[in-house]
């Protein structure tokens, strides 16, 4: 028997496994996983532990470290100076001393930042460039110092801003706002670290507003969801028959799904809307409603409002996904229960069902994901309100971030939707994937 060749026997060594071989063929997919989902959370989480804000100058940005943004101080200081040296001229009472000490204070304090690191070289090369009209690089801008001196300089200028006040109350100054705008912005230029932990997670975990918000959205999920898959299941056992014209029906079914939903919701606000809109007119031509202002300025009728908005928007997708499990089912089932004497409720309940068990699962997965994380429907029509009945957390989290300008705060509530998404995921898997081992073991 010929022996193998030992050259060959070490190459089928240095060949990959089939297990690494099953790595590297799901390494892209997982790769992509992480840039377009997992990503996005981790930066989220990350900015949620910082208070980012971006309508205060001094927290527009994370920042770990004690230091000093030396654009805007190189921009002030001088600017306080001559303010300070023109008030001197027009002060009366205590006004002049008052200016000198202050002069005192501002140049003991460049003194003192000067004498911290690389403070003076900052400085002088961020002035030539604003001098000569040309952007600061991001790089170039804060300069980091020590607690102790940013206390000192917060507590500095804090005092001289307090005695302004005080001394304008006396008419010792000409123009005491112009010192106190400058003050102000010598103190914006101050940067302290403004990590917080988990401070904001405690804060909504407390918080009656977001606790209202989750049970709108849990409410309109719920009811929306539910009301759609029981339309839904109806049309696709319509559109299943064999009858003239059911191309033209299938095709038609799906317009309501085609049209933007901002574009819907716009549509549902004017028939809506209490003055001029054709919906509330005949609702309360018909005594449906009290009066045609209801549907959009009740927290009763703004919620029923957009459940049937969205209804209406989403219920052919649910019959889509339906009725393409409905087509899956082999017709020799319904034949020979036929024949065996079953009722077409017992057909439906003893084979349809069951058969529609999976693509239900599937459907009801889709629908109620993105039913939790409605944004636009509601926005559009509503805004969340009246007093709030309709906010979404999706909209909270919305008005923090980008109304509020709260960044850490928004991002949290950010991080908070998709932990809630990630568990209504894995609720549902757990119930997809028992049934699908439930029907492998029955067979």
């Amino acid at each position: 028997m010929e022996k193998p060749n030992q050259a060959n026997v070490k190459k089928e060594r240095r060949g990959l496994s089939e297990k690494q071989v099953a790595w590297l063929m799901i390494a892209p997919a997982i790769l992509i996983i992480l840039v377009i989902a997992i990503w996005p959370v981790i930066r989220s989480f990350w900015i949620s532990m910082y208070d980012v804000r971006l309508n205060d100058p001094t927290k527009s940005q994370i920042h770990s470290e004690y230091a000093i943004d030396v654009e805007k101080y190189a921009n002030m200081h001088p600017l306080l100076l001559g303010a300070i040296d023109r008030e001197t001229a027009d002060a009366k009472g205590e006004g002049p001393q008052a200016l000198d000490e202050m002069r005192e204070q501002v140049l003991n304090v460049k003194q003192t930042l000067e004498a911290e690191g690389d403070f003076q070289q900052r400085y002088t090369e961020i002035d030539e460039l604003l001098f000569a009209y040309k952007p600061v690089p991001e790089e170039l801008k804060y300069v980091e110092s020590s607690e102790e001196q940013i206390t000192t300089m917060k507590t500095t200028f804090e005092g001289m801003h307090q005695r302004v006040l005080d001394l304008s109350t006396k008419q010792a100054f000409a123009k005491p706002e112009d010192l106190i705008s400058l003050i102000k912005g010598i103190q914006g230029s101050i940067i302290e670290p403004n990590f917080v932990g988990l401070k904001y997670y405690g804060e909504f975990l407390t918080d009656s507003r977001m606790w209202a918000s989750l049970g709108n959205t849990l409410f309109f999920t719920v009811v929306s969801v539910g009301v759609e898959l029981a339309l839904g299941l109806w049309i696709a056992l319509l559109i299943n028959r064999q009858f003239r014209g059911r191309g033209l029906v299938r095709a038609s079914i799906l317009i309501p799904w085609a049209i933007p939903t901002v574009i819907s919701a716009l549509m549902w606000k004017f028939m809506y809307d209490g003055q001029n809109g054709i919906l509330a007119y005949l609702l309360d031509l018909f005594g449906l409603i009290p009066d045609m202002g209801w549907l959009l300025t009740t927290k009763a009728g703004a919620m029923i409002s957009v459940i049937v908005s969205d209804v209406w928007k989403t219920t052919p997708f649910m019959a889509l996904l339906l009725f393409a499990g409905l087509q899956t089912i082999p017709q020799s089932l319904y034949e020979a229960a036929e024949v065996d004497g079953a009722t077409r409720r017992q057909q439906f309940f003893k084979i349809t069902l069951p058969m529609l068990k999976s693509t239900i699962m599937v459907a009801l997965v889709f629908r109620t994901l993105d039913a939790f994380r409605v944004f636009d429907l509601i926005y559009v029509l509503t805004g969340g309100g009246p007093a709030n009945s309709t906010e979404t957390i999706s909209i909270y989290a919305y008005k923090t971030m980008f109304a509020q300008m709260d960044f850490g705060a928004g991002s949290a509530l950010s991080v908070l939707v998709f932990l809630c998404v990630a568990l209504i995921s894995i609720g549902y898997i757990k119930l997809l994937g028992a049934d699908l081992v439930g029907e492998k073991s029955g067979k």
